[in-house]
């Protein structure tokens, strides 16, 4: 597994070059508390230069652990790219990384919304009724704050209207 997937210009064939492997979880440099890589990043990938640009063709393939946002609980997904197509141009000379423009391709298909039962064993996803506002039991346990609670932030904001008419 290797850290940087690196293509030699010099030695890659007019006709393009097949390249496959694992690119190490730590590309992924994702904040605390997002999304979390389970795995390497898996490519299998046809390289061609096309004057200015390398272009990638192949799939990716990179497996994550998301939190539901309806149970908040955590669950395992595939992010799977059969047709990926990512291009990296080419200012010189030499050796392209490509690592970077793999990784943005993986992360743009990440869900906007993750759901536990969209992943790679879906599971039952659905709200907790104590949280719902609608047809909402009294008996729970979960306080509903007093109507009125509001009310002194409102008043103000009343007031700062009225200082907008000061010189």
């Amino acid at each position: 597994m290797s850290e940087r997937l690196k293509i030699d210009l010099a030695t890659l064939p007019e006709e393009g070059k097949s390249y496959e492997g694992e690119l190490d979880a730590k590309i992924f440099d994702l904040p605390e508390g997002d999304a979390r890589a389970l795995g390497p990043l898996k490519y299998r990938l046809w390289a061609q230069r096309f004057d200015s640009e390398l272009l990638l063709t192949g799939s990716l393939e990179a497996s994550f652990e998301f939190t539901c946002v309806r149970t908040l609980h955590p669950f395992a997904q595939t992010i799977r790219l059969e047709n990926a197509a990512v291009s990296v141009e080419i200012d010189q000379g030499g050796e392209i990384d490509g690592s970077d423009a793999l990784r943005e391709e993986v992360l743009i298909h990440f869900p906007i919304d993750p759901r536990c039962d969209e992943g790679d064993v879906p599971q039952h996803c659905e709200i907790d009724p104590r949280y719902l506002s609608v047809d909402k039991p009294v008996e729970d346990a979960v306080p509903t704050p007093p109507r009125g609670a509001g009310a002194d932030r409102w008043s103000a904001l009343d007031q700062l209207k009225d200082l907008k008419d000061q010189p």
